[in-house]
């Protein structure tokens, strides 16, 4: 396990979201990472989210991992994606600040991602990383703001992306490295090693 802090970020509007920051020595680049869908159970406890973060710090990339407006100790409600993006862009800030002069990318799980990819239509970000975008459910936005590697991981079992949906991205990101992990569902049981090692090159690209 990496060694984290727990903070506090302060959206504004009397939303304070409950997080966790790791910043090793030397950190070569910062990610925040979104966590799945709060209403089925998704908070920034996820394997998912863990194995994110933890291939992040074995590059020496400081990560901030949080839990979404009225998940666990975060005050506010739950918005469908609306306020979450205003979490997001808060979370970027708060790293940008803690660590001035260092790139930040971003980094979501399944309604993480949608809600990552739609910030990072306007807001600056030195990468994403889209694991198990939800397709079937929603099409993502263009995410034109980021100014670094676009890594999409998706399982081949996932039941939420289907081929057809994943092929439409390929061509709509065109600048993306799409990996598809063979025997891996959208929730990546038995796969966390797999995945982790996916998230462990594209950090190699963000930190390099």
């Amino acid at each position: 396990m990496i060694s984290e802090q727990p903070i506090t970020i302060d959206v504004g509007a009397g939303v304070v979201l409950d997080a966790r920051l790791a910043v090793p020595q030397g950190a070569r680049a910062g990610v925040v990472i979104c966590h799945p869908h709060p209403l089925y159970g998704g908070d920034m406890d996820s394997g998912v989210v863990i194995a994110a973060a933890e291939a992040c710090a074995r590059r020496n990339i400081a990560t901030l991992r949080f839990n979404f407006r009225g998940v666990g100790a975060s005050t506010g409600q739950h918005d469908d994606g609306r306020g979450e993006q205003e979490d997001v862009r808060a979370a970027l800030g708060d790293m940008r600040r803690r660590l001035p002069g260092v790139a930040v990318a971003l980094a979501g799980y399944s309604f993480g991602a949608v809600v990552a990819t739609s910030v990072a239509q306007k807001t600056g970000v030195a990468g994403l990383a889209l694991i198990a975008p939800p397709l079937r459910i929603t099409a993502l936005p263009a995410p034109a703001a980021v100014l670094g590697p676009v890594a999409v991981i998706v399982g081949a079992e996932d039941q939420y992306c289907p081929p057809a949906a994943l092929e439409s991205l390929r061509e709509a990101l065109p600048q993306a490295t799409v990996t598809v992990l063979e025997g891996a569902d959208h929730f990546f049981f038995g796969s966390l090693d797999a995945l982790a090692e996916v998230v462990d090159g594209w950090a190699t690209a963000i930190g390099g």
